[in-house]
């Protein structure tokens, strides 16, 4: 079911929107082997010094970026998130035409200044990458948050950081459905 503001989109925006929600998944080739580098940047976020922590987290991304096929984003740390009466501003992914693409994180609450919590910022990080992901990967004209989006950024999450094995949920691997549609290094993803 699209979420509600489906219904303000153009018929090509919802046809973009439609082609997005159809993809739950994105499989990453050998997702153990990049245990170090979340590891890595587990630990340097826990130590709070933001040049470690955007080394770090460039490192995953571009991992990432070539286990899928696509060519890397920049990634800025940045400290405090922005804030106003509707929140705290976690990340941004910016695309502009001529310009490498840009991925912004924000390291610390808005309220306490603290470091926050590393599944939060991992989550951030692929939330971006997955902005990142449907330019590149998936070939769309626009980056809408469908419910596909959402089960993309989670299927990479739960790749980098798997569940403990009695939170798996029995029959399914990883978290998807044999009949959920995914997408592959190598498989890409065309407009129609």
């Amino acid at each position: 079911m699209p979420f509600a503001y489906y219904d303000i989109l153009t018929p090509a925006q919802q046809r973009v929107y439609r082609m997005s929600d159809s993809v739950n998944a994105l499989r990453l080739r050998e997702p153990r082997t990049l245990e170090p580098l979340v590891a890595a940047l587990r630990e340097t976020l826990a130590r709070g010094h933001p040049p470690d922590i955007e080394q770090a987290t460039a490192r995953l991304s571009d991992a990432l970026c070539g286990r899928l096929d696509v060519a890397t984003a920049k990634v800025e740390v940045l400290e405090v998130r922005p804030s106003s009466d509707t929140g705290e501003l976690h990340g941004m992914y910016t695309l502009e035409r001529g310009r490498r693409p840009r991925i912004l994180l924000w390291m610390r609450t808005a309220k306490h200044a603290r470091v926050v919590a590393f599944r939060t910022y991992l989550r951030t990080l692929l939330h971006e990458l997955c902005h990142h992901l449907d330019f590149l990967l998936l070939e769309l004209p626009a980056s809408f948050h469908t419910e596909g989006f959402f089960k993309r950024e989670s299927s990479l999450f739960h790749q980098l950081v798997p569940r403990p094995p009695k939170q798996r949920r029995s029959g399914a691997a990883k978290g998807v459905t044999a009949d959920t549609p995914d997408i592959s290094p190598g498989r890409r993803r065309r407009g129609g």
